[in-house]
This record gives structure tokens, sequence and C-alpha cells, in this order.
């Protein structure tokens, strides 16, 4: 699977949530119909990267639209390995257990990571993209009216993409499962 044909399959979901999302419309201030809000997550500027995402949601449920740029630490790499950079894309289903947005919730959805890395024998960057299916738990805690704090971890499995990687003279193939853990600031209309 090419990188080109990775990207659309997540990019075309994505442009048709935001299209869903420019359209959506609101009731009066005291009971909207639909919540909209934004999210950042702290790992990915700890590691010198960004991360975004905007959501809609009702009821219990919402939907995600995310973009991140991790730089991996060393130690979390493969031996042999450095300097892995990820530029995710996610489009994420989520369902809370209670009302009001907080509280549990689980969610899940297709990730493209296009990624770079080095071995640790030569400073040239190898390109490879993979699409994994994300599966994360998460708890929402309210700070005000519209902040509120999650700690979430995940575990995205890889299901297609490059693998054999050439990376220098040595063979790099992402993981088949790949865990994370971070925290989330938000802040929800």
């Amino acid at each position: 699977m090419t990188n080109k044909t990775c990207r659309e399959l997540i990019i075309f979901p994505m442009v048709i949530f935001l299209l869903t999302l420019s359209n959506v419309t609101f009731k009066a201030q005291s009971n909207p119909v639909w919540n909209v809000g934004a999210e950042l997550d702290v790992l990915p500027y700890l590691t010198g990267g960004y991360f975004g995402c905007i959501w809609a949601g009702k009821g219990k449920w919402r939907g995600r639209v995310l973009t991140a740029f991790v730089k991996k630490p060393d130690w979390s790499t493969s031996k042999g390995f450095r300097d892995h950079e990820i530029s995710a894309y996610a489009l994420v289903a989520d369902r809370f257990l209670k009302d009001d947005w907080h509280g549990w919730w689980i969610g899940g959805g297709p990730v493209l990571w296009n990624s770079n890395i080095k071995s640790i024998t030569a400073e040239t960057n190898t390109d490879f993209s993979n699409i994994l299916i994300n599966g994360s738990l998460g708890y929402n805690f309210t700070l005000s009216r519209h902040f509120y704090i999650s700690p979430w971890a995940a575990l995205s499995l890889k299901i297609a993409g490059d693998k054999d990687v050439a990376v220098n003279n040595q063979i790099y193939n992402l993981p088949l499962l790949n865990p994370e853990m971070s925290l989330k600031l938000g802040y929800y209309f």
C-alpha cells in the first residue's frame, strides 16, 4: 500500500467529518443539540511535537478528528534504530458512560502513521506508513464549566502498511501492538 493510498483512507473520512461538523446547528445555549470541543495532548509537546483535536458529540457519543506529530524516545524504539518520528491522523468514536461529558469513556477508530526512522549507524531518514486500529480508554475530570483534563491509555493494532522497511543495512518493522498513554487538556462549548 502506498503512502498516498494510506493518507487517502484517513483524510477522506476526516474531511467528511469536518463538513458535517460545519453544518451542526444549535438550540438555545442552555440546551445544545450537539456539543463541540477541542483537545491538546501533553505527550507530543513533551517530545518536541504537537497534537490537535476537534470533536463533536451528542448524548453519550462523540466523534474526534485529530492530528499529532510525535518524536518517540529512543528507549521506546527497537534496538538498532533511533529518531523515530510519527505524523498521525485519526478518526475516532468515543462512548461515555455518563452524560455531560465527564467520567469514563471508551473509544476507537482508524489511524494513519506516516513515520521516518534512522538506524544507529547512519544519518539517513527512511520513510514508511502504516494503518492501525486504535482502542482507547480514559476519564474526563471536569475542571470548570468548559474545561476538563483526561488521563488516557490506548493500544493500537497495526493492520496494514509497510513492512520489512530497509533502513541503511537493517530491516525495521513497526510492532504489531503499540501502547500509548498521556493526559489531554480539553475545552467544550
